[in-house]
């Protein structure tokens, strides 16, 4: 964990909660915090950390590859703002529109990718098929792409 406040200062997602634990679990003594960050739904991303190195070992998060990750949806002023913050910290982050989604990704504390997206105007004109009907046609062996939504240059 930081001293710093990154989930605030930087992704703007306000520390909401900081409990510490001691438990005994499978006769073992654990010492944690829990840290929880607060999203705009009442919802929170939660990070444990723990006082023994080798349960902080055991229990860290496994850096995962681009398509393993957690989207949240944000309001356009907020990814402009996030964007320039991120930039400004020198911390790296990568921006692709899909269409369907803008989306910014960057890496949490524990390593594991983040993507703020925003929806755009058009978001859902240009589905000519249920989510349900691509779904059904993809476990059919279809592999058809389905997204002709226009992207940004």
């Amino acid at each position: 964990m930081n001293a710093r406040d990154i989930s605030k200062d930087i992704l703007g997602i306000p520390l909401t909660d900081f409990w510490i634990e001691r438990e005994v679990l499978g006769g073992v003594e654990h010492v944690f915090a829990l840290a929880s960050y607060g999203l705009a739904d009442g919802s929170a991303l939660s990070f444990f950390h723990f006082a023994d190195p080798e349960l902080q070992a055991r229990y860290a998060a496994k850096p995962q590859g681009l398509f393993v990750h957690l989207a949240l949806k944000i309001a356009p002023e907020q990814q402009v703002a996030l964007r320039d913050r991120l930039q400004a910290a020198g911390i790296p982050a990568m921006e692709f529109d899909h269409g369907y989604a803008r989306s910014l990704y960057v890496e949490d504390p524990d390593g594991q990718t983040l993507e703020l997206c925003v929806d755009p105007e058009h978001h859902g004109e240009g589905a000519k098929e249920s989510a349900r009907d691509a779904l059904t046609r993809w476990l059919a062996g279809d592999r058809t792409p389905n997204n002709h939504l226009p992207r940004a240059a």
